[in-house]
């Protein structure tokens, strides 16, 4: 690994921001709707790598009172693009955000139901 010439510390690594799919079945005081049986939620969070970004998104949503139960990981901006994902303005201003403030966006909440 690459060291910091000055404090000859081990050297950061960057942060990038990570898309992430996270399904979440119901918990008390979860503020889903009555009638949901859970939700998808689409994120957008920061990490050194994808491993990190699910971690702390899986806490996030925890301290949330959600209860996680599967992460889907779609990798980072230029990964999506090489994957041929088109990319709105708007979903790339969240993602900035995300990486500006080292967190985790929850950018959509999409309730499942039984029927």
């Amino acid at each position: 690994m690459a060291r910091n010439p000055k404090t000859d510390k081990p050297a950061k690594r960057p942060h990038q921001v990570y898309t992430l799919l996270v399904e979440v079945g119901r918990a008390k005081d979860d503020g889903l709707p009555k009638a949901a049986t859970g939700a998808a939620l689409m994120c957008y969070a920061s990490g050194v790598d994808e491993a990190e970004a699910v971690r702390e998104t899986v806490a996030l949503l925890k301290q949330a009172d959600l209860n996680p139960l599967e992460v889907t990981g779609y990798g980072t901006l230029d990964e999506r693009l090489e994957d041929g994902h088109d990319i709105s303005d708007d979903e790339r201003a969240l993602m900035q955000r995300a990486l500006d403030e080292n967190s985790v966006v929850v950018a959509q909440t999409t309730a499942f139901y039984e029927d």
